[in-house]
């Protein structure tokens, strides 16, 4: 049963980014790649959230993990297309907003995860 909740998350969660992410690039116009990043930092954010929760209801709720933090979570960040639009901000000539962008990306990902937890 842990398979099929963490393939159904995982399914759920790339859903959910690849529609924020078209979304946000829809309304903002930038070669920053404002749509992964604003998945990612939601997914931290839940990812956060979700562990707080799971640690709660863990018991009762055996479910809450392989769901949601190993599935939708997985599946809503997305390590591999920060990875290939950096490399591609490169390419283009744009260092300055690669390097922000992965600086920005890293730092806003753990601190949300380390701030919420450390909150609970």
């Amino acid at each position: 049963m842990t398979y099929l909740y963490v393939f159904l998350g995982g399914g759920l969660g790339c859903l959910a980014r690849f529609s924020l992410s078209q979304f946000v690039n829809h309304l903002i116009k930038s070669p920053f790649p404002f749509g992964t990043f604003m998945s990612n930092m939601l997914a931290c954010t839940l990812l956060a959230l979700f562990v707080l929760g799971a640690r709660e209801y863990s018991d009762q709720n055996a479910w809450i993990q392989p769901l949601l933090i190993v599935g939708f979570c997985g599946g809503f960040s997305t390590f591999s297309a920060f990875s290939f639009e950096s490399v591609q901000l490169i390419d283009q000539g744009n260092i300055l907003v690669a390097a922000l962008n992965i600086v920005i990306s890293i730092t806003v990902g753990i601190a949300l995860i380390y701030f919420i937890r450390s909150k609970a």
